[in-house]
Formats: structure tokens, sequence, C-alpha cells
């Protein structure tokens, strides 16, 4: 938020980083128990200029109280709820709290934790760590305007056939061959807007937004992959992008732009050879996996009426 502060603009906002908060719900009808963990940070908009100006602290809201007030709603939440329900029901403790607050971001990274399965049988309290993870991020406003982004870090996926790259732009310094048969791997990061525009539109389930996290990869692996026996064909990195942010959007109509990050993690054909003898000839068979240098391409779908 803007001040005029001496002849100058000034903004400021301040907030806590990475308070890390486990919380478990125990069925008492069945003894199947759940739980999440979070990574949450927070930032306050607020009429606190004085602090910086006059040493004068008494409109600050302290960090320590809102990493305090983390674990407090956390126990308050007697049901399961999703990572963007618990963001939201903290930006708006913040903003209708505290006097001084004009708007608050809150921002959630929620550890992998999957159950496990036991000879077949989901295990009603164990628990392994996956790998990606899903985040959150809200900013709500003391009116209760609200902007929410969900989104997925780490998805890591590969195939090992049906990809190519070819008739791309050659010149002098180009070495690359081009080919219609290659390993294709990337890490994707996803970040997609929801259209609610206050706190009082969402849906009311607290799982909601859990069930289209989950909904949402499971579209874009199954467009990235392909129908389980003939696959399909991915002329470049930047076309399957395409075609997975088409598909969110083309299923979720609550969802009102996605943007993708999907670098090329490249996967280089081993060929091994001396002046008298070939020691490895590839056959499409062995690969050097590198991570670096890799091929960085994303890009943003939204529909004509969305705020990016």
């Amino acid at each position: 938020m803007a001040n005029k502060v001496e002849g100058f603009n000034f903004e400021q906002r301040h907030g806590k980083a990475r308070v890390r908060v486990a919380r478990v719900w125990r069925n008492k009808s069945d003894n199947i128990h759940s739980m999440v963990e979070w990574n949450v940070s927070i930032s306050l908009l607020s009429d606190c200029v004085n602090s910086y100006i006059r040493d004068d602290n008494s409109d600050i809201v302290a960090t320590d109280t809102m990493k305090n007030t983390v674990y407090v709603k956390a126990k308050e939440c007697s049901e399961q709820l999703s990572a963007e329900n618990f963001a939201i029901l903290l930006a708006r403790h913040f903003t209708s709290f505290y006097k001084q607050v004009t708007t608050a971001i809150v921002k959630i990274v929620e550890k992998p934790w999957e159950r496990v399965l036991v000879n077949g049988q989901p295990h009603d309290h164990g628990f392994k760590l996956g790998s990606e993870k899903h985040t959150a991020e809200v900013t709500v406003q003391k009116s209760g305007v609200l902007k929410l982004t969900s989104g997925i870090e780490g998805l890591s996926v590969l195939k090992t056939t049906k990809s190519g790259f070819e008739g791309f732009i050659r010149d002098q310094y180009t070495a690359l061959p081009e080919t219609r048969e290659r390993m294709l791997a990337t890490e994707v990061t996803a970040l997609w807007r929801y259209s609610y525009e206050s706190v009082s539109s969402i849906p009311r389930n607290p799982l909601y937004f859990t069930e289209r996290y989950l909904d949402v990869k499971k579209s874009l692996a199954n467009t990235f992959f392909g129908p389980p026996k003939e696959g399909v064909y991915s002329a470049s990195v930047q076309g399957t992008l395409f075609q997975m942010a088409k598909a969110v959007l083309n299923r979720f109509p609550d969802i009102s732009s996605i943007q993708l990050k999907m670098p090329n993690i490249h996967f280089l054909p081993v060929n091994i050879s001396s002046k008298e003898n070939t020691i490895v000839k590839f056959n499409d068979d062995v690969f050097l996996p590198t991570d670096e240098p890799h091929g960085s391409i994303e890009a943003s779908l939204s529909r004509f009426w969305s705020k990016m």
C-alpha cells in the first residue's frame, strides 16, 4: 500500500514466513486418522507506517503473533480442510481482527504425505512421503474481495517414446539433430487461478479445493501421457504444454487461467567409441540423464474475461 512520506511514495508490508504446522484428525467412529503438514507464509498490508518513520510500533501486528495464530487456528479446525480453506481462514482472521490490516496474503505449501497401502488395503494411520507438492495462495481484502491461486510443484513425468523435435531454425550455431524418436521428461510447475472473487462465493465443501487439486494433477498427467496403450505424440514440449493447459481450462469452468513451467530435462543418447572400436553403440537404449543445462519452456493460458 502506497503512502506519501516526506515527499516520497512509500510501500510496505510485513509478515512471517516458513511457519511449519502439522494437523491430525482422528475419526472416532472408524478410528481412521487423516493428517496434513503445511508450510505457511503470511504477509500483511497494514497501516503501520509510524513504525518505519517515527519509531512508534503501536500499530504493528508482531510476526510472532502471526506464527502463534497459525497454531491456534489449526487447533480450532475440528474437521479436515484444504490448504486453500485454511489460508482463507487465516487471511479472514487478520483482516477482520485487526483494524490496521487492510489486506492479508497467505501462501501454503503442503508436504505430500500419502496414506500407505498394506496388503492392498489403506492403512488407518500410516503415511509415506510422496513427491509433488500442493501449493495455495490467497489474497483477502478487508471487504472480503478474494484472489485465490492453487498449484503444483515438482510433478516429474517422463515417457520413453512418442516424442520428437524437428523443423526448428537451423543456422551456423545449430548442432542438434532432428528426430521423431526421443525420450521426453520434465518437472511440471503449475499455477491456476480460480474465478471466485469473494470469500462468500467459495464452495462450502472444506475439501473441495483438495479434490480439485487432485483432479487438475490427473488431467495434466493424462494429457502428457495419452492413452495407456498407444500414448500420444509430442512434437515439442511447447505443443504438449499447450494441450495440458487447454485440457484444464476445458474441464474445470471455475479455473480462469493457468500457468505452466516445463523444463526440458534431457536424456542424451550414449555413443562411446575409440580409434580401435565402438564401445557403446546407441540403439534407443542407453542414455545419459542430465538436467544442466536444460530447455526452459513456460506459458500461460486464460479465458478472455480472466484477470491474470
